[in-house]
């Protein structure tokens, strides 16, 4: 009773939490935002790797893990990301607060499991100025994409699990460009609004075969597919004055006319292979490969000039360790050690340079009492971006707190 009220006030938290930015990062400026589907803590903390799973905690990235729950499982998760901007004279620091998934998961029958939860799947929030001779350009964004979804695993045959997920994702993007010429009494003013809705589908398989009597292999395969959104998409322009900031003159751009009215964003395909190996309840190590052909994609509505696509890719490596879960002489021995690094080659190429991220993780699993419930603790360092051609470097840390409560589904209580 305790745990389904801890979670129905983490649902309301929720609103509240996904009206703020989910990010200050100036690269959100393109494509939809800074993408937001990372995983759980566990996951984020051996570098974002999906194909580890267990009997006690969910996997969000992948449905093929449902297939391996053996209690019903309620989760959330949220992080503090600090971030420093550094641009080739100056820098500057600033952080934001999220609430990053909120989800259950549990079995429905031998092998089969189920999940559905919210999380945010993009976010918008920056505020860049561009000075060039006598004109001023203030840009500044905010909004983003959440996304609810439906997971189904289970295990046809031994050893092998699949599963699917399906996201509907939806929201508000908001982008302003003020205008302004020295000595010249009115700015302009551009503001672009795009409404967004759409599905796409999560398929994932996971093989798991025992060496010897101490040791497991893993295999991995998952494929996101290509994310078709509809956007809806308003912009107005006028001018305004500089001396007091009011409104002179506003007026609603004839979007029909440019075909720009309604628009379609595809975000292309992307596709995951993992290997691990380890041993059960002691130690895992893995590693894993992502690639998405995002050279397909565009937004023809914003029109942003300086900003190209290349096919990204991504490399994970990542793991855990316990000492010894079962031990009854030492808690530390029962937490869970998790670390990973990431190489994320994002297909971002602005200004003719590429924007890539290189981040290191590590955090730990904290046993809640006697039952199999944890807090989850993680921190990532890492760096994205380039101060060259006038861009700007991101050095970021990242906290995530990560809860995992586990309970047993339909079990009636009995009193002696």
């Amino acid at each position: 009773m305790i745990k389904n009220f801890l979670i129905s006030c983490a649902c309301l938290i929720s609103f509240s939490i996904y009206a703020q930015n989910g990010t200050v990062s100036p690269y959100s400026y393109f494509g939809i935002g800074d993408s937001r589907s990372n995983g759980t803590v566990e996951n984020q903390m051996m570098g974002g790797l999906q194909m580890y799973s267990d009997s006690i905690h969910i996997n969000l990235r992948n449905p093929a893990a449902y297939s391996r729950l053996a209690l019903t499982t309620y989760t959330a998760g949220i992080s503090n990301n600090t971030l420093r901007l550094k641009d080739f004279t100056e820098q500057q620091n600033t952080s934001v607060t999220n609430l990053d998934y909120l989800a259950i998961g549990f079995p429905i029958a031998n092998k089969v499991g189920l999940g559905f939860g919210l999380m945010p799947y993009s976010s918008v929030g920056y505020n860049l100025t561009s000075v060039s001779g006598e004109t001023t350009n203030i840009f500044s964004g905010e909004g983003g994409l959440n996304r609810v979804y439906l997971s189904i695993g289970f295990e046809p045959i031994k050893n092998l699990s699949l599963g699917a997920t399906i996201n509907y994702n939806f929201g508000k993007l908001d982008y302003d460009r003020l205008q302004t010429v020295e000595s010249v009494q009115f700015g302009t003013i551009d503001n672009r609004e795009s409404k967004v809705n759409g599905f796409d589908f999560n398929y994932a398989a996971n093989y798991m075969k025992k060496v010897g009597e101490k040791y497991t292999f893993f295999a991995h395969a998952g494929v996101n597919t290509q994310v078709n959104l509809v956007s809806k998409n308003t912009e107005i322009i006028g001018s305004f004055s500089t001396t007091n900031g009011q409104e002179i003159e506003v007026i609603d751009v004839d979007l029909d006319a440019q075909n720009l009215r309604n628009t379609e964003l595809k975000i292309p395909t992307n596709t995951t292979l993992g290997l691990g190996f380890g041993e059960e309840r002691k130690w895992f190590m893995g590693a894993e490969y992502s690639f998405q052909q995002l050279s397909s994609f565009e937004n023809t509505f914003l029109r942003i000039e300086n900003i190209q696509y290349d096919d990204a890719s991504s490399i994970a490596f990542g793991g855990y360790f316990v000492p010894d879960y079962d031990s009854f002489t030492s808690y530390f021995k029962r937490i869970t050690y998790r670390a990973g690094l990431r190489y994320d080659q994002t297909g971002m190429v602005v200004n003719n340079k590429e924007i890539n991220n290189f981040g290191i993780t590590f955090g730990f699993g904290l046993p809640l009492g006697n039952n199999f419930s944890n807090l989850n603790l993680g921190f990532e360092l890492g760096r994205r971006g380039t101060t060259d051609a006038g861009l700007i470097e991101e050095s970021y840390f990242k906290v995530n707190v990560g809860l995992s409560l586990n309970d047993k589904w339909f079990i009636k209580r009995k009193i002696n």
